[in-house]
This record gives C-alpha cells, structure tokens and sequence, in this order.
C-alpha cells in the first residue's frame, strides 16, 4: 500500500453519537421487543426503574415526555441500538446531554445497570426542577450573544448545537431580558420546567455527584467527547470529572462535531429515536456520511 493510499485509510474514521431529551418519540423500541438481548435489557430496566420502558413508550405515551420518564427510556432504546449494531464500529463515541451517559456505556466505562442507575436519579433529579426556562435562538448574531451573556449573570449558553442554532437557559426574567435585546430569525421556547445545563442545576447536581462520586470509572475501550471538554480520551477518572460538571455547564456539540472532522471522521451513526443529531452533522459537517439507526 502507497503512502497516499495509507493516508486515506487513516482518515476513514466512523463516530457514533446518542440523542438527548427531545429525541424520544411514541412508540420507541417497540420492534425492540422481540430481540432475546432486548427482552434481557427490558426486564433489568424494570426491575431498576420499577415501570415498563415499552409501556411507557407505547402510544399515545403521554408520559414519555415527563423527564422523569424520558430519560431511562431513551438510555435503555439506546444502549440496546448500541448492542445490536455491529456495522462499522466505532473509532469516537459522542453523546448529546443524556447521550453521553449512553456514550459512556458503549465504550465500557460502566455496564448496563450502573449506568441505568445513574440515569435514573438523574431524570428524577431533574424532574422536580421548576422556575427556570430554555429558547432555542435560531441564527442570533453571535457576536452581541457573547457579548449579553457576559453581561448577565442569570442567563447562560446551554446548547451551542450548530452555527445557527443555539439554547439559551436561566431564570424567566434574563431570559426574556436578553431576548428583547437579541438579533434572531427565531425564538423557540423549550417544553421544559428547569433551567437545564446551567448554574442554577446546582442543587440537583450535588446531589447526583455525591452518588456518581462512589461509581467505579472504568477506562473507555473507545475514545470518548464529553459535553463540557470534546476532545477524546479513554482516562476513565477523566470522564467521570466531565461528567460531574455536565449538569451545570453547557453542551458543545457544535465544537464535538468539528473536532470529529478533525480527527479524521467521515461518517457519523446516530442510535436512537429521530434524526436531530444527524441534522447538526449537516449544518456543522457537512462533508460527513450520515447512518441512522432507531429500529433493529
């Protein structure tokens, strides 16, 4: 093999990223169901969560989109979709918010249980949260958005997804301060009741890092990208230090999706419910083929 031909295999890489809380979708995993492995998962789930993930998920599912619900859901289709498929593995591992817990799962860094555990206290953590509020802004001027966010100490980025796509979290009043002052096609308020992946998750946070600091981290079997540092590494202890900030900090999915190209990426799989991942891929890297995986 030339040297060309060398560098060209190098540089065929494949990435797998997870949806987050806003992907999940009525009726989820149902074709799941029939898998002897997804049967096994299903079961566990139940047993940790004490309801039915495919009960919950079958339509109308109404309560799927309670985060309590949301999140044990998706984290169980997931890591399913993850253990199923087995075309082009991996090279890096990415998740968005809730994803990376399933990230975390796929390159070994906790098994099935202790991550569905996790999960758990998370979405129950997060569901008492109320008095804060999310806007996806749609094009804003990125310029004058830095230079609001500095200057408010209640409003932070809380989704930096795309070039033209970003959410903004804080209390209703910044928020709605900073959006009477901001340039922007288009302001999308979030169905959320928190203020999420900002300081005010502080509260919540402690109190799933006191439980997440005991976790044995194991060391990752494929490079992973956090939410608040996307660069890859395999350092368990890493991982585990960014995720304990991942509640309170924002997403950086916009500079995961370019540092992927970087490393050498050129097709990314997403493994869940809908295409929102996918989406991002297109608007930040477009050049990258694109799979997406949501059923056996």
């Amino acid at each position: 093999m030339n040297k060309t031909a060398m560098n060209k295999t190098a540089m065929n890489k494949t990435a797998w990223v997870f949806p987050g809380q806003g992907s999940q979708a009525a009726g989820m995993g149902g074709d799941l169901g029939a898998h002897p492995l997804a049967q096994q998962r299903f079961e566990e789930a139940q047993t940790i969560l004490d309801w039915s993930v495919l009960e919950v998920c079958q339509p109308p599912a109404t309560d799927l989109q309670q985060t309590r619900y949301t999140q044990p859901c998706l984290y169980v289709v997931e890591t399913i979709l993850a253990d199923l498929y087995l075309e082009y593995p991996p090279d890096y591992l990415a998740g968005h918010s809730l994803g990376e817990y399933v990230a975390l799962y796929r390159a070994g860094v906790y098994d099935f249980a202790t991550g569905l555990k996790l999960v758990k206290l998370r979405a129950e953590l997060m569901d008492r949260i109320s008095g804060g509020k999310m806007v996806a802004l749609l094009e804003p001027e990125r310029e004058q958005l830095s230079v609001l966010l500095a200057q408010s100490t209640n409003v932070v980025l809380a989704n930096d997804n795309h070039p033209g796509q970003v959410v903004i979290s804080g209390t209703p009043d910044a928020v709605d301060a900073l959006l009477g002052q901001i340039q922007v096609k288009r302001a999308v308020p979030l169905a959320v009741s928190g203020a999420f992946h900002s300081p005010l998750m502080a509260t919540p946070a402690a109190q799933l890092n006191e439980y997440l600091e005991h976790i044995p981290f194991q060391d990752a079997k494929i490079p992973v990208l956090s939410n608040t540092e996307p660069s890859p590494t395999t350092d368990g202890q890493l991982l585990k230090q960014r995720l304990l900030t991942q509640m309170t900090t924002g997403v950086r999915w916009r500079e995961t999706l370019l540092n992927l190209a970087a490393l050498g990426v050129n097709r990314v799989v997403e493994l869940g419910p809908g295409k929102v991942l996918t989406g991002l891929v297109k608007r930040t890297a477009p050049g990258v083929a694109l799979v997406n995986i949501s059923s056996v």
